[in-house]
This record gives structure tokens, C-alpha cells and sequence, in this order.
């Protein structure tokens, strides 16, 4: 790039952060961060647990973003400021140094930009996750543990809390299925996207003939419930089963019948958690992920009915939404946005960030195209 040319982008930049500054209303966080400040001061804070937790939490992320913005703000500040060096003084090492942190801005701003495009109701919750294997037998199983490890690896990447609830083991290999949270906010807005049907095609290391296989999973997230939620589950409608804890084995699987399987009679729907050693725990989380999961029924009756009346008859845009091609080729795919990336290894190590983002965005355009 020119100097006029990496001028120009600049001026773009710091136009596209002053929105964003806007979007987020800093002074508003500013105020918010100074509140919990003076919660997290208070020499009584630790007497309720569970409320002190939630004002760290809320305080460590107030305040990451507050330094987010300001750290990129002063960053094009003085990216501004080495241009007109390089300029002045013609230096063309300054030149390359400012067109590569203009780069590198770039990629900030429109990630911080993304953020500002989470605005629905759910979206700064955390986020609850399953994984189920579908067509495809052992070769499904095993990919619905490569889903798991790449999502735990993409929330250790960003450095997200997460805490796997429940894991049923395949005979052979893999997963039947997992649910686990992802604890940041935000996080079920940003991974709401990755909801759908997931394809991989491979040679199959299971097939002693080396075929070709196809084989599906499907990823379901949902948000956390909180305690403004108005879900009721009755006791009639509710099956408790306790069993004991399964795994592959080793000193830390729990021997005793301290796992626990609900299931909502009305709708069909059961969870199970097995990771806590107390029943008394494994019970009350998985009540929390039931009514998670129902909370998002209701979401889906609301949104069925709005969608009536709208006259919108489109599919879920979530059904078949990406597609990770191993071989004859390496591609992986988002079917919906038509991004891609010729890396599938690097996919699978947790590096989906592209992905995420260009769902958001499409998603976002398609709602204000439905609402048009």
C-alpha cells in the first residue's frame, strides 16, 4: 500500500471504532465497571458465593472489555502517528512497520466489530452445547469427538471457562454425544451460529478396506438459564433416574451410582451429568441444562409463531451448515456462507474464529433483510 492509501485505511478504522465505541457505550461500562468495583470491595462480598461469583465474572469481563477498546484506540493512534514519521522522514522501514500494524488492526477492529452485531436477548449469556453423532456409525462417533475437542480447544484458545457435564461413550470409538459450558459472556451469541448439521467426509480409519466414508454430527447451543427465566417444571412431569457414572476408564471414574438422568415427560427431552461426585450436584446441573434446553423450546414455539405470521417458510438455516472434506481433497466448508479454508487440521485444533464471525454476519444481514 501507498501512504495515502494506508492513510486512508486508518481514517476508515477510526471511523468503524468510533461506532463501536458508540455501539457499546464505554461511558456506560466505564460507570458499570466502577459499580462492581465497589461490590467487589465490600468485606461481606463472599458471604453469598454464588452472587460473588457473578460479580467478578461480570466485573473481569467489564473491565477486559473496557481495555479491549482502549488498548485498539491507542494502537491506531499511533500507527497515525508513525505514518507521518515514515512520511516525513521518507523512511521505508517505518513504511513497511505502519502497513503491517494497519494489517493487524484491520483484523482487531473487524473482530471487535462482530461483537456489536450480538444483540438478541440471549446473546450475552453463557452457553450450553451438545453434540450428538448421527448417520455414519463409528466414523460418527468419532467425529462428534473431534466437534468436542475443537470447541474446547477454540474456548482454551480464548481463554473460556468450560466444564463438560456428560459424555456417553460409542462401543467402538468416539461419542455418542457430550454436553458441556462454555462460560464467558457472550458465548452463546457468538457459538448460536455453529447450531446445525456438521458433514465430514475422509477415508475412514475404521474401514480395513480404506473407503470413503460420510459421516454427520449435530450441534445443538443454547443459553444458559438465569434466574429471571420463568421456567416451571413440575414434579409429575419429571423422571429421575440415578445410575453410575460411565467412562474410558482409569483412577478417576466414579464407581458410585451418583450420575443422574432426567427426563421432562411432556416433551421427551433428557440430560444426564456425571461429572461431579455428589448426586445432589449432578442433579442440579442437570436440572439447569433441562431447563436450558427448554427455555430454548419456547424461543422455537415464539419464533415458529412470529415466522407464521410473517409468512416465512424458509428451513432452519442451521440444518447441514458446514462440511469438512478430508479427502479426495482438504476443504472445509460453511455451506451457508460460503466461507472456507483449505486448513482442515487447523479447524480442528480450535481455529474457527473466521467461521463464527462470517456466521454472525450473515446471520445479522439475514434478519434485517427478513425484517425489511
Amino acid at each position: 500500500m501507498t501512504t495515502a492509501d494506508l492513510a486512508d485505511k486508518l481514517k476508515e478504522l477510526d471511523a468503524t471504532l468510533r461506532n463501536i465505541e458508540t455501539v457499546l457505550d464505554l461511558d456506560k461500562m466505564r460507570r458499570e465497571k466502577a459499580d462492581l468495583e465497589e461490590q467487589a470491595g465490600a468485606p461481606d462480598l463472599w458471604d453469598d458465593q454464588a452472587k460473588a461469583q457473578q460479580v467478578t465474572s461480570r466485573l473481569s469481563y467489564v473491565g477486559g472489555e473496557i481495555n479491549k477498546v482502549e488498548r485498539l484506540r491507542a494502537r491506531l493512534d499511533d500507527a497515525a502517528v508513525l505514518l507521518e514519521l515514515a512520511e516525513a522522514e521518507d523512511d521505508a522501514a517505518s513504511l513497511a512497520e505502519a502497513g503491517n500494524e494497519v494489517v493487524a488492526l484491520t483484523k482487531s477492529v473487524e473482530e471487535l466489530e462482530v461483537r456489536t452485531l450480538l444483540s438478541g436477548e440471549y446473546d450475552p449469556r453463557e452457553a450450553l452445547v451438545t453434540i450428538r453423532s448421527g448417520a455414519g456409525g463409528v466414523d460418527a462417533a468419532d467425529f462428534a469427538e473431534m466437534l468436542l475437542r475443537m470447541y474446547l480447544r477454540w474456548a482454551e484458545r480464548h481463554g473460556y471457562s468450560t466444564d463438560v457435564y456428560d459424555t456417553s461413550y460409542a462401543e467402538e470409538a468416539g461419542l455418542k454425544s457430550a454436553t458441556f459450558a462454555i462460560k464467558s459472556p457472550y458465548a452463546y451469541g457468538t457459538l448460536s451460529v455453529e447450531a446445525g448439521t456438521h458433514r465430514l467426509v475422509r477415508i475412514s480409519p475404521f474401514d480395513n478396506q480404506g473407503r470413503r466414508q460420510t459421516s454427520f454430527a449435530a450441534v445443538e447451543v443454547v443459553p444458559v438459564v438465569e434466574q429471571t427465566d420463568e421456567i416451571d417444571i413440575p414434579d409429575d412431569d419429571l423422571r429421575v433416574d440415578v445410575y453410575r457414572s460411565s467412562g474410558p476408564g482409569g483412577q478417576g471414574v466414579n464407581t458410585t451410582d451418583s450420575a443422574v438422568r432426567l427426563t421432562h415427560i411432556p416433551t421427551g427431552i433428557v440430560v444426564s451429568c456425571q461429572n461431579e461426585r455428589s448426586q445432589l450436584q449432578n442433579k442440579a446441573t442437570a436440572m439447569s441444562v433441562l431447563k436450558a434446553k427448554l427455555l430454548a423450546v419456547k424461543r422455537a414455539e415464539e419464533q415458529a409463531k412470529m415466522d407464521q405470521l410473517r409468512g416465512d417458510v424458509a428451513g432452519s438455516w442451521g440444518d447441514q451448515m458446514r462440511s469438512y472434506v478430508l479427502h479426495p481433497y482438504q476443504m472445509v466448508k460453511d455451506l451457508r456462507t460460503e466461507y472456507e479454508t483449505g486448513n482442515p487440521t487447523a479447524v480442528f485444533d480450535g481455529d474457527i474464529d473466521g467461521f463464527i464471525e462470517a456466521g454472525i454476519r450473515w446471520r445479522k444481514q439475514n434478519q434485517l433483510a427478513a425484517a425489511a
